[in-house]
């Protein structure tokens, strides 16, 4: 496992462009404002995004320009896709997020996604005969099973620097979990 340096790690967090999960994103930023590790908000339009419990987010700029915040060949050193309802509209039918996953992914960093934000991780073929967490909504196990996942009963699941958490309480659980699979725990 590489260090990373609190000062030069970034996390990017994809959310849909609106009905976001806000206690996910909430709760994930405040585990990660503790070490303090810095975040970027990328969402399809960039426009102000508003979640399922109005709150407002301006994220930092498109999802197509996920690469024009950092240096030349660099990655983020995690990618989270934040759930809610409007993970369906926006985030399993993005072009873009599933090349962006698997890139991180190859290149060694953690991914992870949680609520219905699971099925991107499907889409972009990283759970294929993996333990899925999921939430308990049919059309998203479908997708999840058709990619070859497991799904698993629990509120969150890792391997092999995948994770997922199905349910909306998990944000803390999981940022702790992000956070100890780039070695700050």
């Amino acid at each position: 496992m590489q260090i990373l340096n609190p000062e030069t790690a970034i996390i990017l967090l994809v959310i849909p462009q609106n009905r976001f999960c806000d206690q996910q994103l909430l709760e994930l930023k405040s585990v990660f404002e503790e070490i303090p590790l810095k975040t970027i908000i990328l969402s399809k339009s960039g426009n102000e995004a508003v979640g399922e419990k109005k709150t407002r987010v301006l994220p930092d700029g498109i999802l197509v320009d996920w690469d024009k915040r950092l240096s030349p060949n660099k990655k983020y050193d995690a990618v989270v896709v934040i759930g809610g309802k409007g993970a369906k509209n926006s985030i399993w039918n993005d072009p873009i997020l599933p090349q962006i996953l698997t890139d991180h992914f190859r290149a060694g960093k953690v991914v992870g996604a949680l609520g219905l934000s699971v099925v991107s991780l499907a889409r972009a073929g990283l759970l294929a005969r993996q333990e899925a967490s999921a939430p308990n909504d049919e059309i998203c196990i479908r997708e999840l099973e058709d990619a070859g996942a497991f799904v698993v009963e629990e509120p969150l699941t890792s391997s092999n620097r995948v994770v997922t958490a199905g349910d909306d309480s998990s944000g803390r659980v999981f940022g702790k979990k992000i956070l100890e699979l780039l070695g700050f725990n």
